[in-house]
């Protein structure tokens, strides 16, 4: 194998494939990405056996051939070679090393056989459908941040991608939960989805996709089996394995009969709540809403620490309510409304609270109140 090609590109694609390698395996060869140069291109291969990237760089390809080499170090040389530099790469047949070139600098890395490298089963896909790479960010970037990270409940340990009809029209729809928040969007059932199997895809997958969304398409690919699902464009392919589990039935958890209504604006609700809860112990981060029919106030009472409450002129309707919330998950769920006003639906002290964008009917928020 020899090739020729320009570092920024090649720097730009080690980083997303060094973020799917982990820094601990037991396997030394998940420790490797895999290089294969054909034609006038080069792709890169990482995987951890539960998702796989490949991403392609176009290149210089003297002769073709295929390589392994450590991901974190190769990414640290790239890293540190001048900007705009041009990276020659060969392998030396004799000793089975890789001779990295660029200006003055020459580095000879180790490898491990190309055949010891796993790839990931390309299973049939029973479906395949294209959607806007914007319409795709919000579908999970909107609901990740209620994604569980407790192991026990692995089953919540990502983001529930389904079918849902209502009305007689289909959507697809996100869900995250981890018990004491829940986010929930929908967007138009893309031409191809109807039909799709319900798949949780985990954690680090939606925080892999990032990669996906920074990428210059328009449209990515999604394919969809019971047990793989796979987001691709023309350049980056991200491979990954769905939670193995049965989402709980978040429906039944989503209050219907809330009544209490506030609507405030949601960066101001956020920076008030940020700052009463600056005095509040760092585990339970507890805050109290007092709600009256022109006023909302705010307030902490940490025996530690001290005192603190701020007031903010509100729109509501309903009877005068005190109700505590976790400071960051409130934080979190306002955070989600992106301009304009949120939407909160309170019932009864001990019953969780309803939050809607009151810019966007299909984003749903729920979250779990706390005793203060």
């Amino acid at each position: 194998m020899k090739i020729s090609v320009e570092r920024n590109d090649l720097f730009k694609a080690m980083g997303r494939a060094q973020s799917i390698v982990e820094r601990r395996t037991t396997i030394p060869i998940l420790s490797n990405v895999l290089i294969e140069a054909k034609e006038n291109f080069i792709s890169l291969r990482a995987t951890d056996l539960d998702i796989e990237l490949t991403d392609k760089v176009t290149a210089v390809v003297e002769k073709p051939g295929s390589v392994t080499v450590g991901a974190h170090t190769f990414y640290e040389i790239l890293r540190k070679l001048p900007d705009g530099s041009r990276v020659l790469i060969d392998l030396d047949p004799l000793n089975e090393k890789i001779n990295i070139a660029a200006g003055r600098s020459r580095f000879s890395l180790t490898t491990i056989a190309v055949d010891d490298f796993p790839i990931m089963a390309s299973s049939e896909y029973d479906f395949t459908f294209s959607i806007n790479v914007n319409s795709l960010k919000r579908l999970f970037d909107k609901v990740k941040f209620a994604m569980s990270m407790e192991e026990t409940r692995f089953y919540l340990n990502g983001v529930y991608l389904h079918e849902f009809v209502e009305n007689e029209k289909s959507f697809i729809r996100t869900v995250a939960t981890d018990g004491h928040r829940l986010a929930k969007i929908d967007s138009d059932l893309p031409d191809g989805a109807r039909g799709i199997p319900g798949v949780i895809v985990p954690r680090k997958t939606v925080s892999e996709l990032r990669m996906i969304y920074e990428t210059s398409e328009d449209v990515v690919t999604v394919s969809i089996s019971e047990t793989k699902i796979r987001f691709s464009t023309p350049k980056l392919i991200l491979t990954s394995k769905v939670v193995d589990g049965t989402f709980p039935d978040y429906d039944r958890v989503i209050p219907k009969n809330n009544s209490k209504k506030l609507v405030i604006d949601a960066s101001e609700f956020s920076q008030s709540v940020d700052r009463v809860a600056t005095v509040s112990s760092e585990r339970a981060r507890a805050v109290k809403l007092s709600l009256s029919s022109d006023k909302l106030i705010l307030s902490v009472n940490a025996p530690e620490t001290g005192l603190a409450t701020e007031e903010i002129p509100i729109s509501y309707s309903g009877e005068e309510i005190e109700i505590g919330f976790n400071a960051k998950y409130l934080q979190e769920i306002a955070g989600q409304v992106e301009k304009g006003e949120a939407v909160f639906l309170f019932n009864e002290v001990g019953d969780p609270a309803l939050m809607k964008d009151s810019s966007d009917e299909t984003a749903v928020f729920v979250v779990m109140p706390m005793r203060v």
